[in-house]
């Protein structure tokens, strides 16, 4: 696999700004490893997830109208919601994360390479799909562990204040890149990569039209805004099974749409 690399130092990069989800590391990243145990998502899944519930202890929630901050109770959840408002369990880490067999735009091990054995394999397809249509992808950021958003997010409020860094940068347990099902990708050269200017590119117009062929949503759409609360983001792609990623897709929804409600377990 040809590998593209990218040097970049402290403080230089804040690729994702304004309302961006995206925001990644000004530094590299070291790795961290995970165990392979792939997790199936219900059919009954289609508007609440609900495949790992335990009705005792949890409640379930509207998935848009919210004013507070609600931990999800169903994390290994294809389905799972997260967003400002449906945040991680804390110590929440994918038990199955495998390295991704794609191109990335850098080199070397990183934790960014490696998303959940769910959409490891959807994910090679999709990109071997794109290459036998004249479209060549790359990886930018896939997994990032709590630990790294713990420090990225304190890097960015130290730099900036915390009501401005909240603008740009997903507060630790609120970042989609932690469930290990979320990647941002680019074209192979990484030229405005997690930028709005690949928003208008031939791979951003891939993606919006055949993503869902492999389970995978433009989590963030265009005129969606006010509802996932983060800016268009052509790059951005969510794992959430071919069934769901095909009726978001054909509904013109957002994930919160999809989903209606939410099981929490506080």
């Amino acid at each position: 696999m040809t590998k593209y690399k990218i040097v970049y130092t402290a403080g230089a990069i804040a690729v994702c700004l304004g309302l961006s989800a995206c925001t990644s590391w000004p530094w590299a990243e070291k790795s961290d490893s995970g165990s392979a145990q792939q997790t199936r998502t219900s059919q009954s899944e289609k508007k609440t997830v609900n495949d790992h519930r335990s009705p005792s202890s949890e409640k379930t929630v509207s998935a848009i109208q919210q004013n507070s901050i609600h931990v999800v109770a169903d994390p290994e959840s294809n389905l799972v919601l997260v967003n400002k408002y449906f945040k991680l369990p804390d110590d929440y880490v994918p038990k199955d994360l495998v390295d991704l067999d794609v191109p990335f735009i850098f080199s070397g091990k990183s934790e960014k390479k490696k998303m959940r054995a769910a959409a490891a394999q959807p994910l090679k397809a999709l990109f071997a799909a794109a290459h036998n249509d004249g479209i060549e992808l790359a990886g930018v950021s896939a997994y990032r562990s709590h630990k790294t958003q713990v420090a990225l997010f304190r890097y960015y409020e130290q730099r900036d204040g915390a009501s401005k860094a909240r603008t740009y940068s997903a507060y630790p347990g609120t970042s989609e890149h932690e469930t290990g099902l979320a990647i941002d990708v680019s074209g192979i050269k990484g030229k405005d990569a997690a930028t709005q200017a690949f928003n208008h590119t031939p791979e951003a117009a891939w993606l919006a039209q055949h993503a869902q062929d492999f389970g995978f949503i433009v989590r963030y759409p265009k005129g969606k805004e006010e509802i996932t609360g983060y800016e268009y983001e052509a790059w951005h792609l969510r794992y959430v099974g071919v069934s769901a990623a095909k009726k978001i897709t054909a509904s013109n929804e957002t994930l919160e749409e999809y989903l209606r409600e939410v099981p929490v377990s506080k």
